[in-house]
């Protein structure tokens, strides 16, 4: 493979609408490169990036896959990322590796929330962005829908080119001053696109206005600078199935979109003894080495692989990088270049690349790679999608527990949206994710790759436990079995405290204000041992606690009966005491809905998320008929709503859920749950 330089480097992912054409996208620019032959089909299952047995067996894609050229003198690193919302963490994680986002949209779908999230996500990272409207050649009324895209996402998306011929090609509006296209005189889209470059550039508009044309010679930095800066957003048509308009894209990729050595910054901190300091890279190849890592995936024959992105120095196979807070260096014996399932090893990667290592266990998900002797180095990183879909599993085979949790260990480390959890009191063991489909696709791994089949059910609510008011609690811990005894005594008083406390550590804010030696200064973290082991276990339905103040303020002890364990007891005891006297509560998740439905569908799905508990806080009409309800609900109401959502809508409705807040619960559910709470009698 030739040799290129950061200059020649274009990153770019591929992210939108499911079903867009991303990954047909994605074969027709190997095609044009001259990678592969011909394209490949995603109902045939035989693309370069949906080669995951998985992903061919589900049709569609689950992972972000990346591919990789060469063409126009560039070498293009491409992540195509799955379009569906159960996946949108894959989509989400692949953005610090790139220069710029591509938004693939189908004009016959219209714009689902993964887009409009995905574009919102992009522009407040400040990632330069740009369009692809696909399946010109049946998409319909073209005008309304490129309306409906200035209208979602701001004036700043211009056509770089239009469609010509009832979609059977395209013309460049950029290049081309005069002609006809499906979308009127090309004239008029040129003047726009060429006023909203050269706002960016008070000399170039000066000369603009004087001569009223540039050339488009004169407007390559600007054009790349109003992406950068977020005044361009460029809008392209193709139709990738008939190889209608990619060329054009790969040409604007190489000559108009940003590369590693101009691309906007990444937030990078170095983090030392006294805070963080914002970062200032320079893609300098002889810099000081700094990757990061934004993937992790598992290969059937490689085994591990870490996909990092190279923002400053060159790595090769004798750089011994630290991995985030580690204080040893891990030694990158190998380096991939990745294509799809094909790989071949290179010696190095300069700034702005993307490789992959393999079989390094310290290397882990956004952990940054770093030679800095002054402290470590982090990125601010997205916040990806709480997972709020759970399923209670177990084994359906005794003795494949223990195979079960290291196959579970290893899916957590490839995919930050995916979670287990194992809940004490239920003694369920819980995986959870950001939707049904999700977890169906873990289920199926497990099977796959792992040989392991398990059973599934709804799980519990994961409600948690505080206090409305405040109280005190006492007891006196007093054993006598001959010999040397046990004594404690403990008071405390409670209430309840807000998030920002500044002394709350894990919900817990303990304080000491005991005096005179009451409780002797070594039986306190005793104390404390109690009141947390009740945190965790719950004092009134078995959940968790939160947010509460506790502070001993008085007790008793025993020159020689006194121990830890009578203080651990009885400051667990009093603690209960406490909060069964502070008007106790059980929190409820709720979940934030975003609900994309046809907008006749609108009381259909308010009146059903009423019946749910569910709340409306507001409804945008979109272009094309459809509308974006957005709610919030008990997550304990929602947890099948994918499938409520397409009986009511034939199909045509999807959803985002994610994490919102906690409330209290009715007081009709509260006592349910309480009656059905049995606690464990603690030996003591």
């Amino acid at each position: 493979m030739a040799q290129y330089g950061t200059e020649q480097i274009r990153n770019v992912a591929l992210v939108g609408t499911t079903a867009s054409g991303k990954t047909t996208l994605a074969e027709t620019m190997l095609v044009t490169a001259g990678v592969i032959g011909r394209v490949g089909t995603v109902e045939a299952g035989n693309t370069v990036s949906d080669w995951d047995e998985l992903e061919q067996k589900f049709g569609h894609s689950i992972d972000s896959s990346l591919i990789t050229f060469e063409f126009e003198g560039c070498h293009f690193n491409v992540i195509d990322t799955p379009g569906r919302g159960d996946f949108i963490g894959k989509a989400m994680s692949s953005l610090p590796a790139v220069e710029t986002m591509v938004l693939v949209l189908d004009p016959t779908v219209g714009i689902d929330p993964v887009a409009r999230r995905m574009m919102k996500i992009a522009k407040e990272r400040n990632l330069p962005r740009a369009i692809l409207i696909n399946k010109i050649n049946v998409a319909g009324d073209l005008s309304e829908f490129l309306e409906a895209v200035k209208q979602t996402f701001g004036s700043e998306c211009c056509p770089i080119n239009l469609p010509c011929g009832d979609g059977a090609s395209v013309v460049s509006c950029f290049q081309e001053t005069s002609g006809e296209s499906d979308l009127g005189d090309i004239a008029d889209f040129h003047t726009s696109l060429v006023d909203q470059i050269v706002e960016v550039d008070e000399e170039l508009m000066a000369t603009y206005l004087e001569a009223g044309e540039v050339a488009p010679e004169q407007l390559l930095q600007p054009f790349r600078r109003a992406m950068r800066e977020g005044h361009l957003v460029p809008v392209g048509f193709a139709s990738t199935r008939n190889d209608v308009g990619v060329t054009s894209l790969m040409h604007q990729i190489a000559r108009l979109f940003p590369n590693p050595a101009e691309g906007n910054p990444r937030p990078l901190q170095r983090v030392h003894e006294g805070g963080r300091d914002d970062l200032s890279l320079s893609p300098d190849p002889s810099g000081s080495p700094i990757a990061h890592c934004f993937k992790v995936a598992s290969d059937p024959f490689v085994g591990k692989l870490c996909f990092f992105r190279v923002h400053q120095g060159t790595i090769n196979n004798s750089t011994n990088p630290k991995v985030a807070d580690h204080r040893k260096g891990v030694r990158l014996s190998h380096l991939y270049r990745y294509c799809g399932k094909s790989h071949e090893e290179v010696r190095s990667a300069v700034p702005g690349d993307i490789v992959a290592v393999s079989k390094i266990e310290e290397i882990g998900y956004d952990n940054v790679l770093h030679l800095d002797e002054d402290g470590w180095i982090a990125m601010d990183t997205i916040t990806l999608p709480k997972p709020m879909f759970g399923l209670a599993i177990e084994t359906t085979t005794k003795g494949a527990e223990s195979k079960l949790g290291e196959a579970l260990s290893k899916m957590q480390a490839e995919d930050p949206t995916f979670v287990l959890e194992r809940n004490a009191t239920t003694h369920e063991m819980v995986i959870r994710g950001i939707g049904e489909l999700h977890l169906r696709a873990k289920l199926q791994l497990l099977k796959d790759r792992y040989g392991i089949e398990v059973d599934s059910h709804p799980p519990k609510v994961a409600y948690k436990e505080t206090i409305t008011g405040k109280a005190e609690g006492h007891h006196r811990h007093k054993k006598q079995s001959g010999g040397s005894g046990q004594f404690g005594e403990v008071y405390l008083r409670i209430e309840p405290v807000s998030d920002n406390c500044e002394d709350l550590v894990g919900g817990l804010a303990f304080i000491d204000e005991t005096f005179g030696g009451s409780v002797p200064k070594q039986y306190l973290p005793a104390i404390e041992k109690g009141v947390r082991r009740v945190m965790a276990e719950g004092a009134i339905a078995g959940y968790p606690l939160q947010n509460i103040k506790v502070a001993v303020y008085d007790g008793k002890h025993h020159a020689v009966d006194s121990k830890e364990v009578a203080f651990v007891t009885a400051g667990r005891r009093a603690f209960i005491d406490a909060v069964q006297k502070a008007s106790p509560v059980l929190l409820e998740p709720f979940v934030k809905l975003e609900i994309t439905i046809p907008a006749n569908y609108i009381g259909d799905i308010s009146s059903d998320l009423s019946g749910r508990r569910g709340r409306i806080q507001g409804t945008d009409m979109l272009a094309g008929n459809q509308a974006v309800v957005q709610a919030e609900a008990p997550l304990s109401e929602v947890m099948t709503y994918a499938n409520q959502l397409k009986s009511i809508t034939g199909g045509a409705g999807s959803y985002i859920m994610e994490y919102s807040h906690d409330e209290n619960t009715p007081p009709n559910v509260q006592a349910g749950v309480i009656a059905a709470f049995s606690p464990e009698q603690h030996d003591d």
